[in-house]
């Protein structure tokens, strides 16, 4: 286990559902820590005592002059979906990084699984998800490089992770609108299928323990909840938190991905196929570590959040879309 007090640490991001909180967690575990992103997301605070920079991470020249003449003994990029994004991230931190830690996407491994649950061993094979080959060619560049060159680093796969401010349903804030206001919601294939969803704080502090972790060097690891829920099960457990009912429709995914082709990455080269996740490997560095909030808890933090904000988040053309496989698929 490294000791955290007084390391210091720069994300390559710090507004997003997982990079906020873990720059809250490495603030408060003791790490020195600072942010550098464009300054565009504000819904995420970040306590005091974290050091925010500006500058846009794909501008070179802009980043060496928020950076200056500094260096950090760990860097966590959240930022890099191409190898592309990760080459430039290197070069920009060479001499200035003693520990990468690129952020990666459980959606890079073999999909559909050929068997359960997923470990850090089931090989690496998206062909339905650009993301997700992105990010595996992105690994295959760092693994590359540690070999051949030693490179510090070390891989976290995230899987479906959520915070109050991001609903972890197919549909995001529409359907939880949808659901609000009793309309049915559009449940992808029969609703059965298994699906892990592990809340940001969670994997926050399981992240923390990998930050200049010598034995985590030239390592790929996951963070996710242990446990699996059916896409029925989570629809109606936010209904549950919001005191309505959930009216389901079920809708095949590759139905549902024939009037909407952007959605076939996101649906059918991930949220359609049933993934449980064994965290033995985590466990290693985060002795004892387990997600603790469950849905339950998590959705009542969904349903508190949306309320205090008096927000419209949903998206007016996929509600209509949703109206109209509603109107073809409901019994």
């Amino acid at each position: 286990m490294n000791a955290a007090t007084g390391l210091s640490v720069l994300f390559y991001g710090g507004t997003g559902v997982i990079s906020s909180a873990c720059a809250r967690e490495a603030a408060r575990a003791g790490y020195t820590v600072s942010v550098l992103h464009r300054g565009q997301t504000t819904s995420r605070a970040l306590p005091d005592g974290v050091e925010v920079m500006h500058a846009d991470v794909r501008d070179s020249n802009w980043v060496a002059h928020a950076l200056g003449g500094r260096r950090f003994d760990v860097v966590a990029d959240f930022l890099a979906f191409h190898p592309d994004n990760v080459r430039q991230s290197l070069d920009q931190l060479a001499g200035r990084c003693g520990h990468y830690v690129f952020i990666s996407s459980a959606s890079a491994y073999q999909t559909p699984p050929s068997r359960l649950p997923v470990t850090e061993s089931t090989p690496l094979r998206n062909p339905l998800w650009d993301y997700s080959r992105n990010k595996i060619a992105c690994e295959d560049l760092l693994v590359q490089r540690y070999r051949d060159d030693g490179l510090p680093m070390t891989i976290v796969r995230p899987s479906h992770t959520y915070d109050a401010t991001s609903p972890p349903l197919f549909g995001g804030w529409t359907a939880v609108e949808r659901l609000l206001r009793g309309a049915p919601v559009v449940v992808p294939g029969d609703g059965t299928s298994l699906w892990t969803v592990t809340h940001a704080r969670d994997v926050a502090r399981a992240f923390t323990t990998l930050l200049g972790e010598p034995t985590a060097y030239g390592e790929a690891v996951h963070i996710t909840a242990d446990t699996a829920l059916t896409w029925n099960a989570l629809f109606t457990t936010l209904a549950a938190a919001a005191g309505v009912e959930a009216h389901l429709v079920p809708v095949a995914s590759e139905a549902i991905c024939e009037g909407r082709p952007e959605l076939t990455g996101s649906l059918l080269g991930d949220k359609a196929q049933s993934m449980v996740f064994d965290n033995s490997k985590i466990r290693t560095f985060a002795a004892g570590w387990r997600a603790e909030t469950t849905f339950a808890q998590g959705a009542r933090e969904i349903i508190r959040w949306h309320r205090e904000h008096d927000v419209c988040s949903g998206e007016p053309d996929l509600d209509a879309y949703f109206d109209a496989l509603v109107a073809r698929w409901r019994p």
